[in-house]
C-alpha cells in the first residue's frame, strides 16, 4: 500500500508539471486533458458535473487566469479581477483578447458611460469577477441565454472533434495525436488525427439541444507564441477556408448564437464570409495609414495587421506557413474573405462590442498621439474633448491597441475601416 501511495504522488506531480509547464498546449494536447484537471471525484467545488470551479468558466480560469500576471503569458485569457484600472489596464495580448476588459468601464463628459460588460462576451464566473450580462438576456441577434454563457459554450473541453489526414473533421475515429492549432503542430498521417483549432465546439447538438448547434469547426493556425506584445509586429493567426468535409465558415460558426447578425436574415448587415473584391484587396495591400496608400510594404512588416485580419482561401498546409510574428506578412489575395473576426475579437477588447479598434470617434490619433485625456493637445480640442477621448488615457488606449505606439499611424489617423475601404 505504501508503494502504491508513493507512486500516486509521483504521478500527480508529473501531471501538475505538464499542466503548468511553459508549453501552452500541453494540457489539452488537441483533445481531452486528464479528467482530474477539471473534475474532482470527491471534493468538487460545483457538485453539478463535479467541477473544480464554481461554474464551467471558473473551472477554465483555474488555469487560464494566473494568480498574478506581470505581462502577457501564453494560455492566459484573463487579468486578475481587482488589478484592472486606468493605470493598470488588462495585460493579456492573445488574439481573442483579455476578458479583463469586462472589468474596466469608462465615464466621460456629463453623462457618457461605457460599462465594462459592453466590451465582449460576458462569461459567468462570479468569483473571478465575471457575471451575467445585465444588458442582454440573450445573445445579440440570437436566442442563446446569456446566463448560460461559458467558455465551454464555444470551446469543447472534451475535444472530441478531430482533423484527419485528408483535412476533414469528424467526431470520432482516428486517435488524436496532438494539437492542431499551431504552426508547430504535427501533420496527421493516415490513421491519425489532430485536434481542431482551439478545441472549438463542432457538434450540431453542442450546448443547444434539439435546436441545433455548430455544424463543424472553422479552420485556423496560430503561431506557437501568440500571447505577446504587438508593439513591433503583429501576431498573425491564419484564419482559413478548408476544403475538408465537416468544416464551417467563421461567420456561420459565430452565427450559431448570433443568427440575426449574418447575411440571409433580411436585414442589411456588413457581409461576412464574403469574398473580398479586387479593389478591396488592392486597397488593403496598399494602405499604410491615413493619407498614405503608397504600397510601401516591400519589407517587414508587410501589409497585414492583426487589427484587421481576414480569412484566407487556403488549407492547413499553407495556413501553417502564414501563421507568424516576424518577417514579411502578406495581405489578402483574390478569393480571401471578410468575416466577424475581421472587426471583433472573440473574447473581449478595450472597445465596445469586442471591436479591434475604437468605433466611437472618427480619429484614433490626433496631433500624433492617441485620442486620450492625457494627450498633450487635449486642452485644445474644445468642449467635446472629453467625449472624443471617451474616458481613456494613453496607457489604456495603447493597451487596447496591443501596445502599438501611436507613431505607427498617421498624425490624424481615421478609422481602420479604411484599411479595406480607403476613404481617407
Amino acid at each position: 500500500m505504501k508503494t502504491v501511495k508513493i507512486t500516486f504522488v509521483v504521478m500527480a506531480a508529473a501531471l501538475f508539471a505538464v499542466g503548468m509547464g511553459t508549453t501552452a498546449y500541453a494540457f489539452h494536447s488537441g483533445g481531452v486533458a486528464e479528467c482530474e484537471g477539471c473534475h474532482s471525484m470527491h471534493t468538487p467545488v460545483a457538485t453539478d458535473q463535479l467541477l473544480v470551479g464554481e461554474t464551467k468558466s471558473a473551472t477554465c480560469l483555474t488555469c487560464h487566469q494566473g494568480a498574478t500576471d506581470t505581462g502577457p503569458r501564453s494560455y492566459h485569457v484573463s487579468t486578475v479581477a481587482g488589478t484592472v484600472s486606468l493605470t493598470t489596464p488588462p495585460k493579456q495580448r492573445g488574439p481573442g483578447g483579455d476578458f479583463g476588459w469586462l472589468q474596466l468601464g469608462f465615464t466621460y463628459g456629463t453623462s457618457g458611460s461605457e460599462p465594462g460588460q459592453t466590451h465582449g462576451h460576458n462569461i459567468v464566473a462570479p468569483t473571478y469577477g465575471y457575471n451575467v450580462d445585465p444588458d442582454h438576456a440573450t445573445a445579440p441577434g440570437g436566442a442563446f441565454l446569456s446566463s448560460n454563457l461559458h467558455c465551454s459554450s464555444c470551446h469543447d473541453p472534451h475535444g472530441q472533434a478531430r482533423r484527419l489526414s485528408d483535412g476533414s473533421i469528424v467526431m470520432t475515429g482516428a486517435p488524436i495525436i496532438g494539437s492542431g492549432s499551431y504552426d508547430t503542430s504535427a501533420v496527421p498521417l493516415a490513421g491519425q488525427a489532430v485536434g481542431v483549432y482551439r478545441i472549438l465546439a463542432s457538434r450540431t447538438d453542442y450546448q443547444f439541444g434539439p435546436t441545433g448547434g455548430f455544424a463543424g469547426a472553422p479552420a485556423a493556425v496560430a503561431p506557437a507564441t501568440y500571447n505577446r506584445t504587438e508593439a513591433v509586429s503583429s501576431t498573425r493567426v491564419a484564419y482559413g477556408i478548408s476544403a475538408g468535409a465537416g468544416h464551417q465558415e467563421w461567420g456561420a460558426w459565430c452565427g450559431t448564437c448570433h443568427s440575426d447578425m449574418v447575411p440571409g436574415t433580411g436585414r442589411h448587415r456588413h457581409p461576412v464570409d464574403a469574398a473580398l473584391t479586387g479593389p478591396i484587396v488592392t486597397t488593403y495591400n496598399n494602405y499604410v495609414k491615413s493619407g498614405d496608400q503608397s504600397a510601401a510594404f516591400t519589407a517587414t512588416p508587410g501589409p497585414f495587421t492583426s487589427l484587421v485580419p481576414f480569412v484566407e482561401n487556403q488549407d492547413y498546409a499553407v495556413l501553417s506557413t502564414h501563421a507568424k510574428t516576424t518577417g514579411i506578412v502578406a495581405g489578402p489575395a483574390t478569393g480571401d474573405k471578410v468575416t466577424c473576426l475581421s472587426c471583433h475579437r472573440a473574447h473581449a477588447s478595450g472597445w465596445l462590442h469586442a471591436l479591434r479598434w475604437n468605433p466611437g470617434y472618427e480619429f484614433l490619433t490626433k496631433a500624433g498621439e492617441y485620442v486620450a485625456t492625457d494627450n498633450p493637445d487635449f486642452g485644445n480640442w474644445g468642449s467635446r474633448a472629453s467625449t472624443q477621448a471617451m474616458g481613456r488615457n494613453i496607457a489604456t488606449y495603447k493597451a487596447a491597441m496591443y501596445d502599438r505606439p501611436a507613431s505607427q499611424f498617421a498624425t490624424y489617423q481615421r478609422s481602420l475601416c479604411n484599411k479595406c475601404h480607403g476613404w481617407d
